[in-house]
């Protein structure tokens, strides 16, 4: 009599550890995951804003917050990144605000404001643009045509600027600094 007992609580126990531990461990070991575009662009990702990725054409990351993003690149591939890889990398909170930027070296400033819905604007041009997270850099595609990058470099940032024509792979047209007026401590 004891001894079924004693097998129903060892099964108890080993069913709770199995479930526990995968868990955790998943938890610690994935924080991040990259999406790996067929193009060769990255966007990292927390796992804590996702909520879900639909691959279903259109492709769409779903937040925790409830915003959608669609994916308009076909994506090659998903990779988890560790913990480690957060130190080094901003994540989307980082960027999002209003950023004071200027349009060349010595030329007007103006503001870059993004939002955590993907949607950006500008107080220079056409005012409309959308914006992502690729490899811890703030990618801007504007409707007039322009791509802005903001991006960490050392313990500051910058705004690099593409004209029409050219893509992010491609040398910046012009490189200026970029300050966030709406700064979040870490």
């Amino acid at each position: 009599m004891r001894r079924p007992q004693i097998l129903v609580a060892a099964a108890v126990l080993f069913l709770a550890f199995s479930i526990a531990i995968p868990t955790t461990h998943a938890a610690e070991d994935h924080g991040f995951l990259v999406i790996v575009y067929k193009d060769g662009h990255r966007q990292t990702l927390t796992t804590a804003q996702v909520e879900r990725i639909s691959l279903k054409a259109p492709a769409t990351i779903v937040y925790k917050d409830g915003h959608h993003e669609k994916i308009s690149a076909e994506i090659d591939r998903i990779e988890f990144a560790d913990s480690t890889f957060a130190t080094t990398t901003p994540s989307r909170s980082h960027y999002i605000g209003k950023w004071d930027v200027r349009e060349e070296a010595n030329g007007p400033r103006f503001f870059i404001t993004l939002e955590s819905n993907g949607n950006a604007t500008k107080t220079l041009g056409l005012p409309h643009g959308t914006w992502t997270l690729v490899d811890g850099q703030a990618r801007i595609s504007w409707d007039d045509g322009w791509h802005d990058v903001i991006c960490k470099v050392g313990s500051r940032h910058e705004k690099r600027a593409y004209e029409p024509g050219k893509s992010f792979d491609d040398q910046p047209s012009n490189v200026t600094e970029a300050r966030n007026t709406e700064p979040k401590p870490i």
